[in-house]
């Protein structure tokens, strides 16, 4: 099983409680199901956020190599 980084960032770190961590998980759908699934704040968050695998955005059916990094973005303001 391959273990990739999560990291969270903003809202979503505060969702999750916790900036990162290593996830089994072996799509980028099989990942967003289980995050919902164990951190329930994580609701109404990810949805908004943009989710990069190793700094691009893919489709859930993309698979999670041992090592990447998937990045969890809310949208920021300012500017």
């Amino acid at each position: 099983m391959a273990l990739v980084k999560v990291r969270y960032f903003a809202a979503a770190e505060e969702a999750a409680g916790l900036a990162e961590e290593p996830r089994g998980e072996p799509t980028l759908g099989a990942l967003r199901e289980a995050l919902v699934a164990q951190y329930p704040g994580l609701v109404g968050v990810l949805p908004r956020c943009a989710v990069l695998v190793d700094g691009a955005r893919v489709g859930d059916d993309t698979v999670l190599t041992e090592e990447a990094t998937v990045d969890v973005l809310p949208p920021f303001a300012g500017g």
